[in-house]
């Protein structure tokens, strides 16, 4: 089925539901093919639908909470995912998601928790190194903070710009007022 488009994969589960209306999954997959085109409001109600079928369906929390995060929602975005956690505790993308809506929230300490679940589920997850990075800078622990950008580094992730001069003023500070740096290794 999803080596179909998503107009193909929109009419298909659109046929499903008609002749299967309460099937939450059947919502969920429709959600799915109008997130592929971008109809991000449109899926955000069909992932409500699903939910209202079936709570328990995890992978519609997390959809669902990646949909608000798009739409800007962050603390709908952190609600939705929350839920898929309370279901599944091991869910790497629900915490993913969850780092991200901290990040625009900026709740940085929930950055560090999330993105610490993240690389407890997942060690080379190279954009969790990242984004741990990120949060350890803006809670001021920048040793380790250069130690996670460098692992993300070295799995592949490209940091942005803004963050490798935060990171070399923070070590700029650092350095005037005597504190060991480390430096990247290589």
């Amino acid at each position: 089925m999803s080596e179909r488009s998503p107009r193909k994969r929109i009419e298909h589960w659109q046929e499903y539901l008609t002749a299967h209306p309460t099937s939450a999954v059947g919502h969920f997959n429709l959600a799915l093919a109008y997130t592929d085109l971008g109809l991000v409001g449109r899926a955000e109600e069909l992932y409500r639908k699903a939910l209202e079928l079936d709570d328990g369906l995890v992978e519609a929390w997390v959809n669902l909470g990646g949909a608000l995060l798009l739409k800007w929602d962050f603390s709908g975005c952190l609600k939705a995912n929350q839920e898929a956690v309370t279901r599944r505790a091991d869910c790497l993308l629900a915490h993913y998601n969850m780092g991200q809506a901290y990040l625009y929230l900026g709740d940085a300490e929930g950055v560090v928790r999330c993105y610490r679940k993240v690389l407890e589920l997942d060690p080379k997850h190279a954009a969790g190194h990242y984004y741990l990075a990120v949060g350890l800078l803006a809670t001021g622990h920048v040793e380790q903070a250069r130690r996670a950008a460098a692992t993300a580094m070295e799995l592949g992730h490209r940091p942005s710009p803004e963050f490798l001069r935060s990171l070399e003023k923070e070590d700029a500070k650092a350095r005037a007022t005597g504190v060991p740096v480390l430096e990247f290794g290589g």
